[in-house]
């Protein structure tokens, strides 16, 4: 994909395809599919796997790449991740999925082209609501067509809505979250994805999560930094080093809130 204009066309592309699989595999399961657990203990339903399977099908003809996928063994992911430096597709067939299986209709599906490892064009599609953000490097990021990000967000700490995940910070960050905010309110909404792509679009501010995994901030990394917004692994890292490393993750809408946030945070981590 040599010009931003033909990566651009790509992803309306993708977003397309995207829209017509998760209304055939995933909507008609939404409120019937049971839950089921993995090795791991992690969630995954009849919709994730239907939906899983069409993906591989139908991407590697759409641009050539193996599909790395969270419903595989991690041997599997590593072997493609090491493979799939010349095209790589990272996808989560339902990103929320207790959301999904509880009725809560907070759920995605993330899908990430990668080129050398980074991302070039990215969907997150929630079927529920029909919202589609997209995004292609160096073309910009999209929202059912409408340029992201949709409204002027918050230019101090103090007055920013922040989406935080509490469960896998230290105990001390978030004992000064909850008692001590520097921000006006916090979310959390269940679904990774969505919420990095909440803050691409300026719902949310700022952005914390303590463990994410690569297909759930591949593509939404990809839109957020196509919005003009700024995300960094939360332990100075590198974020896209592979499907084995869960990171924690800190993002804000513009590069003078991030420097902020940030500070904040890495002063009570």
């Amino acid at each position: 994909m040599p010009t931003a204009a033909h990566r651009l066309a790509r992803a309306r592309a993708l977003e397309s395809m995207v829209r017509d699989i998760a209304r055939a595999e995933i909507l008609p399961r939404y409120l019937k599919s049971a839950r089921n657990r993995k090795a791991d203990g992690s969630l995954f339903t009849e919709a994730d796997m239907a939906s899983q399977q069409r993906f591989s099908e139908a991407l590697p003809a759409f641009l050539p790449g193996a599909v790395l996928g969270e419903e595989m063994t991690a041997a599997e992911q590593a072997a493609l991740w090491r493979d799939g430096a010349r095209g790589l597709w990272c996808i989560d067939p339902i990103d929320g999925t207790t959301n999904f299986a509880n009725g809560i209709p907070l759920f995605a599906v993330s899908i990430a082209y990668l080129i050398e490892h980074e991302p070039v064009i990215g969907v997150v599609y929630n079927p529920i609501t029909d919202e589609s953000f997209y995004a292609a490097r160096g073309a910009g990021a999209f929202l059912n067509g409408a340029e992201l990000p949709l409204r002027a967000g918050a230019t101090e700490l103090r007055d920013a809505v922040a989406g935080v995940d509490f469960k896998r910070i230290s105990h001390h960050l978030g004992d000064e979250l909850a008692v001590r905010p520097p921000y006006y309110s916090q979310r959390n909404f269940g679904s990774s994805a969505l919420e990095w792509c909440f803050v691409a679009a300026g719902r949310l501010d700022v952005y914390l999560h303590g463990g994410q995994m690569l297909w759930d901030y591949a593509a939404g990394r990809l839109i957020l930094a196509e919005a003009g917004g700024v995300a960094e692994a939360l332990d100075g890292g590198v974020l896209m080093s592979g499907p084995a490393i869960k990171r924690g993750v800190i993002a804000a809408t513009s590069p003078a809130l991030f420097t902020e946030w940030s500070a904040w945070v890495k002063a009570r981590s």
